[in-house]
C-alpha cells in the first residue's frame, strides 16, 4: 500500500489527556491503573478510568449523543490542537472528502445499563430521556464525531471486539486508495461498562493486581478506557522531516475459539505477515514490536510463538497494556498513537507492571522505556473470535 502520513494525531487514557502526560508516563514506564472504583462495581480489579471524564459536559447541539463514551470521544478530539487540525484539513480538502472510520467494541452500551435500572416499577418501561440510537448505537461514536468535527464524508464505526481500533486504519486507507475521500480520521474510543467489567470477570480473565503482560506470574487484565484518533492524509510538501506514516495494515481472522486465540498463533502470523507484506517490508526492518499483550497465560503465549515465527525471537517488544489497561475496541488506535510516539521521540516504551518477564516466551521483552533508533514498528491488535490486526508504522525519509 502507499504510505499515509498521520499528519496530527493525539490519545487520552488513564495516563492522562493528551500527548504530553502520555508520553511522560510511558517515558517513567508508569503506570495508570488503579483499584476499580468505578459506580457500585464490586470486583477484586484494577482499571484504567479517566480522571475527570464524569465532568465533561457535549455542547448543547450534540445532547441527543450525552453518554460516556461520546463524552470521551468529545474529551479527546479537544487535545492537542487535533480538532483544529481537522477543520484545517477541511478547508483544503472540503468537508465531503475526510472519511470518519471509528473502533468501539461497547459504544454507549453503559446507558442501556443505567436505563435498565430506572425502568418503570410498575410497567417495566425505560426513562424517556433514554436514547438508544444516539448512545448505545454502535453508529453513535462514528455520527458524534461526525458532527463535533464539521465533517460530511463518509463515515462507519468497526466493532470487531479488541481490533476495533485497529481495523479502522485498515478501513480508512482502503478508501483513501479507491479515492472516495483524500483524507481520514480514524481512531477508537470505548470507555468503560458493567458488562465489560462483570464479563470478562465471569470469564475468570480479570487480575487481582495490575495486569502484568508476558511476566511470569500473570494472571489476567485490567480493563481501561481511551479515545484516539489520528489524520491520515496522504504525503505532501506540508509533512515535516521525518513524518510519521502508517505502511502496511495486515487483517485475517482464524475463528479458533469465541475467546481463546490460536495456540500457534495462527491469525497473529497472517496479519503481521500481511502487514510487512502491504508495507514492503523485511521481518529485519522492524526494530519494535506493541505486542496485543493482555496478561492472560493463553494470549501471550500464542502471541510469542507467532512473533518468533515472523519476527524471531530478538525484535525488542513489550505491552503498553500494564500502564494504559486494556482498552478492548480503542486498543490498537491507542498502541498506534503510543507506537507514533515511539517513533517521533526514538524510544521504546517498557512493560509497565510486568516485573519479572517469561523467560519461557520466546520474546525480547523490554521491562523499562529505553531510548533507541526505530524507523519501522509493528503494533499487534487480537480480539475475541479470532479476528486480528497488525499494523506498519515507520518515519518516512
Amino acid at each position: 500500500m502507499k504510505p499515509l502520513v498521520l499528519t496530527h494525531y493525539t490519545a487520552t487514557s488513564c495516563l492522562g489527556a493528551g500527548l504530553a502526560p502520555t508520553l511522560e508516563a510511558l517515558r517513567a514506564t508508569r503506570s495508570g491503573l488503579a483499584p476499580c472504583r468505578f459506580l457500585d462495581v464490586e470486583l477484586d480489579t484494577w482499571v484504567g478510568s479517566v480522571a475527570g471524564l464524569e465532568d465533561v459536559a457535549l455542547p448543547p447541539a450534540s445532547r441527543g449523543f450525552d453518554c460516556r463514551n461520546n463524552r470521551l470521544a468529545f474529551l479527546g478530539l479537544g487535545q492537542d490542537g487535533f480538532d483544529a487540525a481537522v477543520r484545517d484539513a477541511a478547508r483544503r480538502l472540503g468537508a465531503d472528502r475526510i472519511g470518519v472510520f471509528i473502533g468501539t467494541s461497547t459504544s454507549g452500551i453503559l446507558e442501556t445499563e443505567l436505563a435498565y435500572r430506572n425502568r418503570d416499577p410498575v410497567t417495566g418501561a425505560l426513562p424517556e430521556r433514554f436514547n438508544y440510537v444516539g448512545t448505545h448505537n454502535t453508529f453513535s461514536v462514528g455520527a458524534f464525531v461526525r458532527e463535533a468535527l464539521g465533517l460530511a464524508g463518509p463515515a462507519s464505526v468497526v466493532s470487531t471486539a479488541c481490533s476495533s481500533g485497529a481495523k479502522a486504519f485498515g478501513m480508512a486507507a482502503r478508501m483513501i486508495e479507491l479515492g472516495l475521500i483524500d483524507a481520514a480520521i480514524v481512531g477508537g474510543v470505548d470507555s468503560l461498562c458493567l458488562t465489560t467489567l462483570y464479563g470478562f470477570h465471569s470469564l475468570q480473565l480479570t487480575a487481582s493486581r495490575p495486569c502484568r503482560p508476558f511476566a511470569a506470574d500473570r494472571d489476567g487484565i485490567s480493563i481501561g478506557e481511551a479515545a484516539a484518533f489520528a489524520l491520515l492524509e496522504r504525503p505532501s510538501p506540508r509533512d515535516g522531516v521525518h513524518s510519521i506514516a502508517l505502511l502496511g495494515v495486515g487483517e485475517s481472522n482464524d475463528g479458533f475459539h469465541l475467546s481463546t486465540p490460536h495456540p500457534e498463533g495462527l491469525g497473529a502470523r497472517l496479519a503481521m505477515r500481511a502487514a510487512l507484506k502491504a508495507a514492503s517490508l523485511a521481518p529485519e526492518a522492524i526494530d519494535y514490536v506493541n505486542l496485543h499483550g493482555t496478561g492472560t497465560l493463553s494470549n501471550d503465549l500464542a502471541e510469542s510463538i507467532a512473533v518468533e515465527a515472523v519476527l524471531g525471537s530478538h525484535t525488542r517488544s513489550s505491552s503498553t497494556k500494564g500502564a494504559t489497561g486494556h482498552t478492548l475496541g480503542a486498543a490498537g488506535a491507542l498502541e498506534a498513537v503510543i507506537c507514533a510516539l515511539a517513533l517521533r521521540e526514538q524510544f521504546i516504551p517498557g512493560g509497565s507492571s510486568t516485573g519479572v518477564a517469561d523467560r519461557s516466551l520466546p520474546v525480547d521483552y523490554v521491562g523499562r522505556a529505553t531510548n533507541a533508533p526505530i524507523a519501522h514498528v509493528l503494533s499487534n491488535s487480537f480480539g475475541f473470535g479470532g479476528t486480528n490486526c497488525s499494523l506498519a508504522l515507520g518515519r518516512l525519509a
